[in-house]
């Protein structure tokens, strides 16, 4: 499988365990760094590597930061993009049989390094459940409602 890696300085350390898990695996993997724990802004380096995921140029990604909120935020801006925050492995578990995603995103500062490992392999080997989820991934797709738009409940 092709997986893009984005991340900020918080997450470094983090998406260097990573790739090696990965790589080791036998996946390959679009680096879009950053590549050290100097400061630097953290859409730099997510918006590429959700742009690949985006366009098909991978089939999954995983992005870090500190907490790993900006950077969902960031990814999920990209039509196609279902990325999910993880801390655990249930919630990587989740996201992929619910949600389908296609991406997530970790808090290194939030969790350490062998639990986003174990929530990365959690993420790659479990599937889609389909069924009931399908109605609400196509939702979840299609364009949002223009402001004033919003149907009621």
């Amino acid at each position: 499988m092709k997986i893009s890696l984005g991340t900020d300085h918080a997450g470094f350390s983090h998406k260097e365990a990573i790739k090696r898990l990965l790589e080791e695996a036998g996946h390959e993997v679009v680096d879009f760094g950053t590549d050290s724990e100097a400061n630097v802004d953290y859409p730099k380096f997510i918006q590429p590597a959700a742009r690949a995921v985006a366009e098909g140029a991978c089939e999954r990604g995983i992005v870090l930061g500190g907490s790993g909120n900006g950077e969902a935020i960031a990814a999920n801006r990209f039509a196609g993009v279902r990325c999910g925050l993880c801390w655990n492995t249930e919630t990587a578990r989740l996201t992929r049989l619910h949600n389908d995603a296609n991406m997530i995103s970790l808090g290194a500062r939030m969790i350490d390094e062998e639990t986003a490992l174990a929530i990365v392999r959690v993420f790659l080997e479990t599937g889609f459940e389909g069924g009931r989820h399908e109605a609400r991934i196509k939702q979840i797709d299609s364009p949002a409602p223009a402001p004033g738009n919003i149907p009621a409940s």
